[in-house]
């Protein structure tokens, strides 16, 4: 085994991208949960949180299961 699983595998890049699109993805879950009363819309946040983890660690899940992303 190369490395940790948990150990940073993104860049600079794929960091900001992950972070932009938790803070939408909260924002728009947010919104569906409380203004359209759309129960899901919490898994949209629960999914933001995520990214946002993912972004401040410099860490992918999918990178860490092996799967090639871009960033």
């Amino acid at each position: 085994m190369r490395g940790s699983f948990f150990a940073p595998n993104i860049s600079r890049t794929g960091r900001w991208l992950r972070g932009v699109s938790g803070l939408l993805a909260i924002a728009g879950g947010l919104y569906l949960a409380l203004a359209s009363g759309q129960r899901w819309g919490w898994f949209i946040v629960a999914a933001g949180v995520f990214m946002l983890y993912e972004a401040l660690r410099g860490w992918c899940l999918a990178r860490a299961c092996g799967i090639k992303t871009r960033w």
